[in-house]
């Protein structure tokens, strides 16, 4: 079986972009490697340009790096920019002859191939799916990682600051983003990126950092020169004009036109969606998503691994003392300053008994101080300014509960799994997949919502939450082993429609 992957950004990326997702893909290629039945071939597109720019084209990925043997390709000059926010509402999202052209051809120079598994669909105009009509034998595969068929911002988060639940027939997106990128500008940081690697800089290191340094500068300076004298020619002010009235509703119509015609698109052409959770599959449905196409397919992860060979810790009926962990970003959507705002609202005789671990980047000065500040109520507070993999055991060998505050529908988050195949109970909000990992009511609370955490921890303190019973009914996690032989039972599965 030949199944082609795509994901926008290259699983090996000098860069390090494509976050969990890119983790993911790096485990499924290891893991691949060895069923000698399967052929997996990977393309990436949507961060690859020409300096200057050129008509799009796809070429072998040129870092020399060969890995498990896959064969690894990228679509240059792609007319669709990634991620999704770089692009966010352009037309092209949804169809770009050129691109998809090449695209195809990409698929027919290199094919046949029975599985086209798409990750995501960024990078790439969502027409390519309508290759079912010049390949109907091969199945064609979409992975929800995240809500970008729904949401142009791909995570349903409103202005970086609320969970978007209704995006009011496409208005709610017109003022969604709090920063409109340049595209120019985008592909021509990328074509110097691209070019610097060409020549032997890698990013991260003191050439490559300092020659884009200034590159950059250059850039900057001569696209406003540019607008400048354009704008003179034009005989029209240098500065963006006010907006027509109008405008708003024509973007509104937009938004609301490249929702329905993504959905559109993959209920026409895939053959399954895959949902990395049950909140995912049950969202994608609500938004139009056939049913009869939508399937729960938690991802694999090497952490579960560790799950048989972890057992759940003593639980004492009534804790003294309670320790909490926090694993991944401060950041709002993350619930991390909704989790300041609950434990600074703990009543101090309860505040007193919760002591909790961080490991996340240091953010702004006035979130470092609420951190520092919170150390007079709480029992402890044990800080660690980010953190890498091999450390994960010893920062979580001192939490009782991992915590996963998230305010958006996040559709699995990494951390939790990590928490979890090392057998520590999680306390979560009710969004997203994450509950789906403890299955225990008691353990979820109204994301959000201070008072209802504080229930939560009180619970805890005073030993009203069964662990037996949690852990009785919590889900084992996926390996990559059980995660790939699920994914073959699906690609020999062609669904009836």
């Amino acid at each position: 079986m030949r199944v082609l992957y795509y994901n926008w950004v290259d699983y090996l990326d000098a860069e390090g972009r494509g976050g969990g997702v890119s983790l993911y893909q790096r485990n499924v290629m290891a893991e691949l490697a060895k069923d000698p039945t399967t052929e997996p071939v990977f393309l990436a597109s949507g961060v690859a340009y020409d300096l200057p720019a050129r008509a799009p084209r796809w070429e072998p990925i040129r870092d020399h790096l060969q890995v498990d043997g896959v064969a690894r390709y990228e679509l240059v000059n792609s007319g669709v920019l990634a991620p999704a926010h770089y692009s966010f509402g352009d037309h092209a999202q949804l169809s770009h002859p050129a691109t998809r052209d090449v695209f195809f051809d990409f698929i027919e120079k290199t094919g046949p191939y029975d599985v086209i598994h798409f990750n995501n669909l960024e990078g790439l105009p969502a027409d390519v799916l309508e290759l079912s009509l010049r390949w109907p034998q091969t199945q064609i595969v979409l992975s929800l990682h995240n809500y970008y068929p729904i949401c142009p911002q791909v995570n349903l988060w409103f202005d970086e600051r609320k969970t978007c639940e209704d995006f009011e027939g496409g208005a709610a997106c017109v003022h969604c983003l709090p920063h409109q990128y340049d595209g120019r500008m985008l592909r021509v940081m990328s074509g110097m990126s691209c070019r610097l690697k060409s020549i032997g800089l890698q990013p991260g290191t003191w050439a490559f950092d300092v020659a884009f340094r200034w590159f950059l500068r250059l850039a900057r300076r001569g696209l406003h020169g540019w607008r400048w004298i354009t704008a003179k020619l034009r005989k029209a002010p240098a500065q963006t004009p006010l907006l027509d009235p109008n405008i708003g509703a024509v973007r509104a119509a937009e938004f609301a036109n490249r929702r329905a015609q993504m959905i559109a698109l993959i209920n026409t052409h895939c053959t399954h969606v895959l949902c990395v959770s049950d909140a995912v599959r049950v969202l994608a449905e609500r938004y139009g998503i056939s049913a009869s196409l939508t399937r729960t397919n938690y991802i694999g992860t090497l952490a579960a691994e560790m799950f048989p060979h972890t057992a759940p810790a003593k639980w004492d009926q009534e804790k003294e003392t309670l320790t909490l962990g926090f694993l991944g970003y401060m950041r709002r959507d993350k619930g991390f300053f909704f989790l300041l705002d609950a434990l600074e609202a703990l009543p101090p005789e309860q505040a007193a008994r919760v002591r909790i671990v961080i490991a996340a980047r240091a953010g702004p000065r006035d979130v470092m101080d609420r951190i520092d500040a919170l150390k007079s109520r709480l029992a402890d507070i044990i800080y660690y300014d980010g953190y890498t993999h091999e450390q994960l055991d010893d920062i979580l060998s001192q939490v009782d509960v991992g915590v996963v505050p998230v305010l958006w529908h996040d559709n699995l988050p990494q951390v939790a799994i990590e928490m979890h195949a090392r057998h520590i109970p999680l306390l979560t909000s009710h969004m997203g997949g994450a509950p789906e990992l403890g299955r225990c009511a008691d353990m979820v609370f109204t994301a959000g919502d201070t008072d209802s955490f504080g229930k939560r921890i009180d619970a805890l303190l005073g030993g009203l939450v069964d662990m037996d019973r949690y852990w009785n009914g919590a889900m084992v996690p996926l390996t990559m082993a059980a995660h790939i032989a699920e994914l073959s039972e699906i690609y020999a599965t062609r669904p009836q429609t």
